[in-house]
């Protein structure tokens, strides 16, 4: 696959409670962990809230990409919304993630709209690595 762009991110810290930056400055964040997770609520984000808040515009620029190619018009106000969930695998050995996409189209056909849905689910880069499990490169610097 001939790679058109390629980002670097690093999170320092404890993790889920610390710090990451993209080597170019332009996203730096204080990582928090949620109460939910056994944190102390305090402000920052967290993992799960960077990857929805990634899938979700991915997944409408695939879907704007699509509905070019078919000469459809998406709405300006046009809207996904990512909801990622995290917890321990059935299997006892880690976590996992859940994620659910909700995309709102006013004022596109309900037909039209399905379609496009469809069709950015192939195209979506995040929904590809979803759907299958990915291989991820892990080395030891």
């Amino acid at each position: 696959m001939p790679i058109l762009y390629t980002t670097k991110a690093t999170a320092t810290g404890g993790g889920r409670a610390g710090h990451a930056a993209t080597e170019d400055g332009v996203l730096d964040v204080t990582l928090t962990v949620p109460k939910a997770l056994g944190g102390d609520g305090a402000t920052g984000t967290n993992p799960e809230q960077l990857f929805a808040t990634g899938y979700s515009a991915c997944f409408l620029g695939a879907m704007r990409f699509v509905a070019g190619q078919k000469k459809i018009k998406v709405p300006d106000d046009a809207k996904v919304t990512a909801t990622v969930g995290i917890g321990p695998r059935d299997d006892g050995t880690g976590f996992g993630i859940e994620v659910s996409l909700l995309v709102d189209l006013p004022g596109v056909e309900r037909s039209q709209a399905e379609e496009l849905v469809a069709a950015a689910h192939i195209v979506c880069p995040y929904s590809h690595a979803m759907r299958t499990a990915t291989e991820v490169d892990v080395s030891l610097a």
